[in-house]
């Protein structure tokens, strides 16, 4: 028996519920997803509003934070390390592997030149990202090679990473 066992009987019956529902009525499976952030008053942290989440944001003080939570590429690193452990977990079930735990680390580069305005030849993008997945469970090799390309393959937000989508400044 895998640690994760009793999640992932839940995951699935989840996944099941869903597949019915999207089945049923499809365009239930498209949702419009927003956030918001404003600048805290004179700490110069950034509040971000998800749903009925919020969570911190700010900067080191080397730019006038006070490193009250993670910056913003720290972030986008975060929601794409948990978007990747969440979809090693739904592919787990579609694929019927058992599996004990995951973790995935992430790191990149960003050149903060220009973000001061001062001349670099890096784009101003996060550069070099890596991920590292580790996945225990008592499964075959070959279906921990088919998870990973299952994920790889799956991830919303590593393929909204790998394949930009237009973002427009609404006047």
């Amino acid at each position: 028996m895998a640690k994760l066992d009793t999640y992932l009987t839940r995951k699935q019956q989840a996944i099941a519920d869903r597949q019915a529902d999207w089945t049923a009525a499809p365009e239930k499976a498209v949702v419009s997803i927003s956030a918001s952030s404003k600048v805290a008053g004179i700490t110069g942290a950034r509040p971000i509003r998800m749903g009925s989440h919020s969570v911190l944001s700010d900067s080191a003080p080397g730019l006038a934070g006070h490193a009250l939570g993670p910056t913003s590429p720290e972030l986008l690193l975060g929601a794409l390390a948990s978007c990747l452990v969440h979809t090693y977990l739904i592919q787990a079930v579609l694929l019927a592997i058992p599996i004990d735990d995951v973790e995935v680390e992430i790191s990149g580069t960003l050149d903060y030149k220009k973000v001061i305005g001062m001349p670099s030849s890096h784009p101003l993008s996060l550069e070099n990202i890596h991920y590292h997945a580790r996945v225990e469970s008592p499964a075959a090799a070959e279906a921990i090679d088919q998870l990973h390309a299952a994920v790889e393959q799956n991830c919303p937000v590593l393929n909204t990473i790998r394949n930009p989508v237009d973002v427009r400044w609404d006047a």
